[in-house]
């Protein structure tokens, strides 16, 4: 059975959980890391010397790196669906997992952790403005990308989606005015309405609130 290691208010990990219940498959997890602990044990290091999660067990396969992690599950379980077939489309979705973690993810996750995760006497105020205007920028992007079709890749749900669309519910959420263009807020209301967002991505993240430990 596989096994997925990682706290499950990870954002990395959440992108895994989303693709497991998007696939439907059978698997375990265990909570790892941060006030859960575990990372400096000799056994997790077998997995991943790096010590991060998330980590995935598939019988005798380990992998770590989450966009790793989801474009295996997609290519095993997820044939015809999340990853299609067609090439094209394929490749589309595998480039907006790129772009997601090159280009997204610095602006998005710098804002998350300047701004949420730093308490507030620590904040870069002047940093997290411009982190900010950047998110809006990448934002607007992806919306003008999808005034022609209903998700990244096309007129379904591919693994292309899974990265962008894990970092919105935190964006959303994190207690920021934020721009809110409507051919992105019509994606996200489609991603909310799949039950594996919805449990996978859509919770509280509360506890990461002015910790920086973690």
């Amino acid at each position: 059975m596989i096994h997925l290691y990682g706290r499950h208010t990870s954002y990395n990990v959440q992108k895994v959980l989303w693709t497991l219940g998007e696939l439907g498959v059978e698997y375990q997890h265990t909570n790892l890391g941060g006030a859960y602990g575990g990372l400096d044990t000799a056994e997790f290091g077998e997995m991943n010397p790096n010590r991060r999660i998330p980590v995935l067990v598939d019988g005798g396969l380990t992998l770590w790196e989450s966009n790793a992690i989801v474009r295996y599950l997609a290519t095993e379980y997820g044939q015809g669906t999340l990853w299609p077939l067609d090439p094209g489309m394929r490749s589309h979705a595998d480039q907006w997992m790129e772009w997601a973690v090159n280009s997204l993810l610095p602006a998005f996750g710098g804002l998350l952790w300047g701004y949420y995760r730093t308490p507030e006497p620590q904040r870069d105020n002047a940093a997290n403005e411009k982190l900010q205007r950047r998110c809006e920028r990448l934002y607007a992007l992806l919306d003008d990308h999808l005034s022609r079709r209903a998700f990244l890749a096309g007129d379904s749900l591919t693994a292309g989606d899974i990265p962008a669309g894990t970092s919105l519910y935190r964006y959303f959420e994190m207690g920021l005015d934020v721009s809110k263009p409507p051919n992105l807020m019509a994606w996200y209301e489609r991603l909310m309405e799949r039950v594996a967002y919805r449990d996978n991505v859509a919770e509280p993240f509360d506890e990461l609130f002015g910790r920086l430990d973690f």
